[in-house]
């Protein structure tokens, strides 16, 4: 009598394996799409240079920790709907550079290059809830990319 032939059934079990990878991936990148929020921000202005200069596009996260020295995109205090990027100098009871204690949820913010930036010096302490995004990443342009 002849042989007998199977088929092999590995290549059905491989492309499940594959779907199930997959679909853990696309879950991974929804989970952290709804949890950081990410946006993109557009500089303009030279109130962050040396960091960060008018043409530099960068990815900004919400849930990022706040903290001295983050560079954060915060909504103008005075003018609703106006969106900055500026430097996180000091938090709550810490001493702002102008002299004050800082109350439990406020926080001084300044740009890099002071001569150029309207920032907690102008407008005084900004209370955590204008603080909207941490920035994370410069992607463009290209040879600028970096984390900040």
């Amino acid at each position: 009598m002849g042989e007998r032939v199977t088929k092999a059934t590995y290549h059905r079990a491989r492309r499940w394996s594959q779907a199930a990878g997959g679909a853990a991936t696309l879950a991974l990148f929804a989970y952290a799409v709804l949890r950081w929020k990410p946006s993109r921000v557009e500089i303009s202005g030279p109130s962050m240079a040396p960091t960060l200069r008018a043409g530099d596009w960068a990815l900004a996260v919400s849930g990022r920790p706040v903290r001295r020295g983050v560079v954060v995109v915060v909504q103008h205090p005075v003018r609703p709907g106006l969106e900055i990027v500026k430097r996180v100098v000091a938090g709550p009871g810490d001493v702002a550079p102008d002299g004050r204690v800082l109350g439990v949820d406020q926080w001084w913010v300044e740009g890099d290059a002071p001569v150029d930036s309207t920032d907690s010096r102008h407008f005084g302490p900004i209370h955590r809830h204008h603080i909207r995004a941490a920035v994370w990443l410069v992607y463009w342009p290209p040879n600028r990319r970096r984390l900040v």
